[in-house]
């Protein structure tokens, strides 16, 4: 339907990673093997943390939400990102495009302040223990986390509405394996300098903040940050928003944007559950217990159906 030289965009056409035939499948089989071990140990850790009561203080209340976090914004991408490499042309519909980018944002934010309210946490777990059950008690980790989630959707829900009210009229081919703020603008035929400032001064806050209490936080602790694997993440995981939003849209780089999006959408998601969870102390602790009580359980079992015999 025109609109004057505008028309009416219905769907949008990903260019995804390659159009090397060759690679698609080598991809699709990598990606696929991150995806289902990014699932596995999400859910696997908040399964563990809900059962089991040793993990019930709130350190472990935020790695659960942070592994829930990774797993959907994770899900949100991966699953057409998959399909798309085994089909030749990446369709995906407006609404669609607008639900994925919504997803996304919500659950980026808030793994973003997640890594503050951690670093806050170990802050004054180590610097104020005499309080710290008092000052971190389960209803101010209950309000911290709803305000996490709260921030999170104001704030993807402002991103979206601006973006999809904007007249898409150059084109509908995104170059990207997923709807993104960025390629999206550069599709417009308005003027985005106020999205482009949202984004800046809106997930800029957000980011920010993150970054400085991330910050803060390490130099109070700073005799235990050289044993804080997450310190590695957290560098990841920022660097890579920063290289991604924070440029002006005169220097995007779509082709190296979209590699660059792969570790926060897909890598970052497998790797969390890895650094901040399978390899503390507490949880080989707890993985172990449910363990053996599954050992004994089946020896008390299999010692019944003999003695039944």
């Amino acid at each position: 339907m025109d609109q004057g030289n505008n028309s009416v965009v219905t769907e949008f056409i990903l260019l995804g990673f390659t159009d090397d035939p060759e690679m698609q499948l080598p991809l699709f089989m990598l990606f696929l093997l991150i995806y289902v071990i990014t699932v596995i140990w999400n859910v696997g850790m908040i399964v563990l943390i809900c059962a089991e009561p040793q993990l019930h203080n709130p350190m472990y209340f935020f790695l659960g939400n942070l592994s829930f976090a990774d797993l959907c914004y994770s899900s949100a991408i991966a699953p057409k990102m998959l399909a798309d490499l085994l089909v030749e042309t990446k369709r995906i519909s407006f609404n669609a495009c607008a639900i994925q980018l919504y997803i996304l944002s919500f659950f980026v934010d808030v793994d973003c302040l997640l890594l503050a309210l951690m670093a806050y946490d170990r802050y004054m777990a180590i610097c104020n223990p005499l309080h710290y059950s008092v000052l971190m008690s389960k209803r101010v980790c209950g309000r911290l986390m709803a305000m996490a989630y709260f921030i999170g959707m104001a704030d993807a829900m402002i991103h979206t509405c601006c973006t999809f009210q904007l007249p898409f009229c150059k084109s509908n081919i995104i170059n990207h394996f997923f709807c993104d703020e960025p390629p999206l603008l550069l599709l417009s035929c308005s003027d985005t300098y106020n999205n482009e400032l949202m984004v800046f001064i809106f997930f800029g806050c957000i980011l920010a903040s993150s970054i400085g209490m991330v910050l803060v936080s390490y130099i109070y602790i700073l005799g235990t940050i050289v044993r804080m694997r997450s310190a590695e993440a957290v560098g990841i995981f920022h660097g890579t928003m920063l290289f991604v939003y924070f440029r002006p849209s005169s220097s995007y780089s779509l082709d190296q944007d979209k590699w660059a999006s792969v570790f926060y959408t897909v890598v970052i998601p497998m790797l969390n559950p890895l650094i901040y969870s399978l390899r503390n102390k507490d949880v080989k602790a707890a993985v172990e217990d449910r363990s053996a009580w599954r050992a004994l359980v089946h020896g008390v079992t299999k010692s019944r159906t003999r003695l039944n015999d």
